[in-house]
């Protein structure tokens, strides 16, 4: 299991559109840290997923279309056992610079945690890239916290 996973029983629900509904037995803020968004990855029956995090009924759950169910035949009412764990880079992971800039700023913290993976390690390159110039880094990180705290998943093209 993943640092930070939770893994669960849970009978499937069924959900609009086709789709059914692995309701959540705990809450990911307080098990993973406040997000706007939890995205997550891991397992339901050994089959990979990956997932957001959604409102169900008086609970939250992960909703499974048809094309995903198609391989595995899950249905309402099934019992799975799942795994999930936040997926990509989290605050933790974080180089201790780039973590205590968005601990300085809530908003734009809280911004970056919801992103994607793929945008959140889109920043994390960026800065990295700066290695042999930490007066570069120190600017980069500065600017991906005002880019963050402005709601923008990536920075504008040059």
């Amino acid at each position: 299991m993943a640092s930070g996973s939770r893994a669960f029983d849970a009978v499937v629900a069924a959900g609009a559109n086709k789709r059914v509904v692995i309701p959540l037995p705990f809450d990911p803020d307080a098990a993973w840290g406040r997000k706007l968004v939890h995205r997550v990855g891991g397992t339901v029956n050994g089959m990979r997923i990956r997932a957001v995090i959604e409102p169900f009924g008086d609970g939250l759950g992960i909703a499974v279309g048809a094309a995903w169910r198609r391989d595995c035949g899950l249905g309402p009412g099934d019992e799975v056992a799942v795994v999930l764990a936040p997926e990509g880079p989290q605050r933790d992971d974080l180089a201790p610079d780039i973590a205590a800039a968005l601990e300085a700023e809530p908003a734009a913290g809280e911004f970056f945690d919801s992103l994607a993976q793929f945008y959140r390690r889109g920043y994390l390159r960026w800065i990295d890239a700066t290695t042999r110039r930490p007066e570069v880094r120190a600017a980069r990180i500065a600017e991906m916290v005002e880019l963050c705290g402005a709601g923008l998943k990536e920075r504008p093209k040059a």
